[in-house]
């Protein structure tokens, strides 16, 4: 039996536009504080003079597509996933560490705790370990309810090949259509999450497009007045220097 085998469809949409309104504005609001210099700090100069790049605009373009890449996919695994998956199973945000989803059962008399991770490649030994603790606590919860204790690892999408239940045996980990399914019933809800979508993402192209136009003038002028000689020609030595001198 899945852990709910049924979801208000409202909600979940409601809980997919503030998630990805969540997402731009975050995006947006981290492309709007870049400057050349924290850029730079943590670049490779002798990386782009290997490339051969000769001009400000070339090196722009090649970081500010480099921290995009980056950074959305960060953001977007902090806010997206997490109130989509709190929607669509009727859970409630866990008060405790390292536990995204808690969900108590009366008629089953089961509580399940849910971590929910955007792909299948997040863990180290470290982190299992970690997240291993953490279900240890969050299932003393359980014990002074005198209920059931079921505890998960959700990765939002991707494929993981089933592990049972892991070291020490407390928790078990699904990836996309399977963590979907047990969440909500549907075997068909990890398609539906995008159709739920609809025009949405749309909505925030042309903003989103207007940050990172002025990002990228904003920052060719920086780069010019930080590490330009008086030609016009990238002065290496300098943005070595600041990259990586005294």
């Amino acid at each position: 039996m899945p852990i709910n085998n049924s979801y208000d469809e409202k909600a979940v949409i409601e809980a997919i536009a503030q998630a990805l309104e969540t997402f731009y504005a975050n995006l947006i609001a981290k492309i709007d504080e870049l400057n050349i210099q924290k850029i730079m700090k943590r670049k490779n100069p002798y990386l782009y003079r290997a490339k051969a790049m000769q001009n400000a605009a070339e090196i722009v373009e090649s970081v500010l597509t480099a921290f995009v890449s980056s950074s959305e996919e960060t953001i977007f695994g902090n806010c997206f996933f997490e109130p989509i998956a709190i929607a669509a199973s009727n859970g409630n945000k866990a008060l405790a560490e390292g536990i995204d989803i808690m969900i108590q059962d009366k008629g089953e008399n089961t509580m399940y705790a849910i971590a929910v991770k955007s792909g299948p490649s997040v863990f180290n030994a470290d982190s299992k370990k970690r997240q291993e603790q953490n279900f240890m606590a969050a299932s003393k919860l359980a014990q002074q309810a005198k209920a059931r204790y079921e505890a998960y690892v959700g990765y939002c999408y991707g494929k993981k090949k089933d592990s049972g239940r892991g070291k020490p045996k407390m928790y078990q980990e699904l990836a996309g259509k399977k963590f979907w399914t047990e969440l909500t019933g549907d075997e068909e809800f990890y398609k539906k999450i995008i159709t739920y979508m609809g025009t949405l993402p749309e909505q925030y192209v042309a903003q989103y497009q207007e940050s990172y136009n002025k990002a990228a003038n904003r920052l060719v002028r920086e780069f010019s007045n930080d590490f330009c000689k008086e030609d016009g020609s990238i002065d290496w030595e300098k943005l070595v220097e600041f990259n990586s001198g005294d």
